[in-house]
């Protein structure tokens, strides 16, 4: 597929974050529903599997892109990087062009972006199938780790408790070694 040459990222725009917001609550909620099937307990409030609080300090603590196609915002991502070492805090793409390869172009895009990082990383949750296949099988990433009730994630201590009431099942988490 030559999807890379028509997908870019472009920096979050201040006039755009609401909408940028909005679209990621979006994507999250229909990936959610699509392996739940029903609302429960993993939404984080008002019915969102992930929070405005959430979004926003990734964005505030972060780079903040959206992924556009042929000039049109389709997703975005949200990373954060020190030196050889990258964290992907978010990437989504709109339900409606899912399985285009957009989500995997903006994932090369942003390797091009940051060629210094040696190690990403990201989470997910158990549940998201469709992630875990996208960052297994399509971007290269390994399983490294399983955060759950018996093993909290060691480095947001201050977070585990609202996580595992929220992911009781657990928590995903992948790296991504760069060749060097």
């Amino acid at each position: 597929m030559k999807t890379d040459a028509r997908v870019e990222l472009q920096p979050l725009q201040p006039s755009d974050r609401e909408q940028f917001i909005h679209d990621n609550q979006e994507a999250f909620n229909y990936g959610a529903l699509e392996e739940l099937g029903c609302r429960d307990d993993h939404f984080e409030e008002d019915g969102e599997i992930i929070s405005r609080e959430t979004i926003e300090a990734s964005i505030d603590s972060g780079e903040a892109y959206r992924i556009l196609l042929d000039g049109e915002k389709v997703g975005g991502v949200v990373l954060k990087v020190d030196g050889e070492r990258g964290n992907l805090e978010l990437l989504f793409v709109s339900p409606r062009i899912h399985s285009r390869g957009v989500g995997y172009a903006a994932w090369r895009a942003v390797e091009r972006l940051h060629p210094e990082v040696r190690v990403w990383e990201t989470v997910t949750p158990y549940f998201e199938q469709r992630n875990i296949h996208f960052y297994v099988n399509r971007c290269g990433f390994h399983i490294v780790e399983f955060f759950n009730a018996h093993h909290p994630d060691p480095n947001h201590p201050d977070t585990a408790r609202e996580l595992d009431e929220q992911f009781p099942e657990g928590m995903f988490r992948f790296e991504k070694r760069m060749d060097l």
